[in-house]
C-alpha cells in the first residue's frame, strides 16, 4: 500500500504548491494550524515533522527560528522541499530524510522536543499505534506532539446527502477505510476519531488541546464556495475559530488538531 502512497504523492508534488496558492480554504486551515503549533512550541524545541510534503510548514517554522527534521515517504515531495531549503538558505535549520512514519525506529538514538504531522498524513495507516509506539523512543520527556487528523464525522459531508450525494455523505464511516485516488493512483484512507487517537497515544501522553478544523466552514475541496460567497465564507471561518475548542466542534470537522505532552513513568 505504501508504495502506492509514495507514487501518488510524488506525482502530486508537481502541482501541490500551486493548488494551495489558489485554495483560500486550505490556506486558512494551514494558518489556524500554525497558530495552534506556535502556542505549544518552546523557543529551543527541535521538531520532527512526519509527512512533511513540499515543506510549506517546515519553511514557516524555520522562518520562525525553529530547527526541524522533515520526513516523508514521497521522493517527489522531498525534492520540492530540498529546493526550498536551498532557495531560502535554511540549511542550518531544516534537514530532510525519505522515511515512512511506520519506520521511525530508524531515528532511534536521536531526540526531539516536538513531533508534528499535518493534514491527514496519518490517515494513510489503519493502525495509529504502528506510528505512535516509536514516539517514546525519540521524544524527550515533556515534549509534545501535534497531529492533524481526518475524523470519521464531517458535518459538511454528511449534509451532502440532502443533494443525494450518499457516497460522499457517509464515506468516512466505512470501518475498513475507503479508496482514495490522487493523480490516478489508488490507495486506502482510514478515518480516526479523537478517542481512537488518544487510545493509540497511550497513558504516557496527556492531552493539552483539541481543536476542530473546518467544522462550520466548508472543507478545502469546496474551494468554489469561498470564491462565490467570500463574505459568508469569512463569517463561517470566524464562527469556526470561536467554536473550535468546544464539543462537538473540536471532534466533528474536516480535520481535528490534537496536542499531547509526553510524560514517561
Amino acid at each position: 500500500m505504501f508504495d502506492s502512497v509514495q507514487k501518488a504523492f510524488s506525482l502530486q508534488s508537481e502541482i501541490f504548491d500551486e493548488y494551495e496558492k489558489g485554495n483560500e480554504i486550505l490556506k486558512w486551515m494551514r494558518s489556524v494550524t500554525h497558530k495552534h503549533v506556535l502556542r505549544h512550541l518552546r523557543e529551543s524545541d527541535r521538531i520532527l515533522e512526519l509527512n512533511s510534503g513540499t515543506g510549506i510548514d517546515a519553511v514557516f517554522l524555520a522562518k520562525n527560528g525553529f530547527r526541524i527534521h522533515c520526513t516523508d515517504i514521497s521522493e517527489g515531495m522531498l525534492n520540492k522541499l530540498n529546493k526550498k531549503i536551498t532557495e531560502f538558505k535554511l540549511q542550518d535549520l531544516v534537514t530532510s530524510q525519505q522515511l515512512s512514519f511506520i519506520h521511525l525506529d530508524k531515528l532511534y538514538g536521536y531526540s526531539f522536543d516536538y513531533i508534528f504531522s499535518n493534514f491527514g498524513g496519518l490517515n494513510c495507516t489503519e493502525n495509529l499505534s504502528d506510528v505512535f509506539k516509536h514516539f517514546s523512543k525519540i521524544l524527550n520527556p515533556g515534549g509534545k506532539v501535534t497531529l492533524v487528523i481526518i475524523p470519521p464525522i464531517c458535518p459538511w459531508e454528511i449534509a451532502s446527502f440532502i443533494k443525494g450525494n450518499f457516497s460522499t455523505a457517509f464515506r468516512r464511516l466505512h470501518k475498513n477505510g475507503v479508496t482514495a485516488t490522487i493523480e490516478g493512483v489508488k490507495f486506502t484512507t482510514y478515518y480516526h476519531s479523537v478517542v481512537r487517537t488518544i487510545k493509540a497515544l497511550g497513558p504516557n501522553f496527556s492531552i493539552k488541546e483539541i481543536q476542530g478544523l473546518a467544522s462550520i466552514s466548508p472543507p478545502p475541496y469546496m474551494t468554489n464556495f469561498s470564491k462565490r460567497f467570500p463574505g459568508l465564507y469569512k463569517i463561517l471561518t470566524r464562527i469556526d475559530e470561536n467554536l473550535s475548542h468546544i464539543f462537538p466542534f473540536n471532534r466533528w470537522a474536516d480535520h481535528f488538531i490534537i496536542t499531547a505532552e509526553f510524560n514517561p513513568n
